[in-house]
């Protein structure tokens, strides 16, 4: 390795310490550990989302899918570990306490056959209970757009924020005109909504449900997927609730039916991020 940095060959260099069992156990969990939650913090337990990215990263896989591919990786049977469950990170920590080598033992598999969700409304490692837990726990599902663009596009919502679009798209939980002037919408607020609010809609049959009095930090909890036929209470759909509430912050806004997305930023100043024309 240290004669191919010296030789000016980087790129054999980089090959030889993915050779390392360390690269994948160390390095590439250390780097994605701050992806899986918003305090960003290295120290956290390992879960199916670092699975999944140190897992494509070994197969060389198109990086890419990371974002919309069903995919998830998991421990091999032959280590006898609990089964991966929608429900529980078990699984994870049992792989990481046992100190079982990410490099050897990781296998490659579906969310669809492990969470029993359609394959089509799998997302990558946004759809991991890893994920689920972080950032659709509460909320309004916002929280698991921002970080996705935080921590894989590089670019927070200020960095985002395009006043440009139009707000045809924005739900009803957001005032048109906070503290009583609505200029503040129409210069700030607008400018993230515009395009989070279509593109986060895809996750509209998406939850994590907890037990709030027993179970405050969710870590028993479970992602939540509205299948076809089921219908949630408050909505009258498969949108959760969570997409319909304060409602009455301007209830001229945009009312989510489904989970039918739009990338806005296809167009303006954000079209510079590189998306597909279609």
């Amino acid at each position: 390795m240290a004669a191919d940095i010296l030789a000016g060959e980087a790129s054999n260099a980089a090959y030889t310490a993915m050779e390392h069992t360390a690269f994948y156990d160390v390095t590439l969990k250390n780097l994605a550990a701050p992806w899986t939650n918003e305090a960003m913090s290295s120290f956290v337990p390992f879960n199916d989302y670092m699975a999944t990215v140190i897992g494509l990263v070994r197969d060389d896989a198109d990086f890419r899918s990371v974002l919309y591919s069903d995919v998830l990786y998991v421990g091999n049977s032959s280590l006898g570990l609990p089964n991966p469950s929608i429900s529980s990170n078990a699984h994870y920590e049992a792989l990481e306490d046992g100190g079982h080598s990410l490099k050897e033992y990781l296998i490659a598999s579906t969310q669809s056959e492990q969470y029993n969700i359609p394959s089509a409304a799998a997302a990558g490692i946004m759809t991991t209970r890893a994920s689920a837990h972080a950032f659709m726990k509460d909320g309004t599902n916002r929280a698991l757009f921002r970080f996705t663009v935080l921590n894989h596009l590089c670019n927070d919502m200020e960095q985002l924020n395009d006043t440009s679009l139009p707000p045809d798209r924005v739900r009803q939980d957001v005032s048109r005109s906070p503290g009583g002037d609505s200029r503040i919408f129409l210069n700030s607020c607008v400018g993230c909504h515009n395009g989070m609010d279509p593109l986060t809609q895809a996750f509209a049959y998406y939850n994590y449900d907890y037990n709030v009095e027993n179970d405050p930090e969710g870590l028993n909890g479970q992602m939540v997927y509205n299948q076809e036929g089921m219908t949630d209470a408050s909505t009258g759909s498969r949108v959760q609730a969570k997409y319909h509430i304060n409602a009455n912050n301007f209830e001229f806004g945009y009312i989510t039916p489904d989970d039918s997305w739009e990338n806005y930023w296809r167009s303006g100043r954000n079209q510079l991020l590189g998306w597909d024309s279609t």
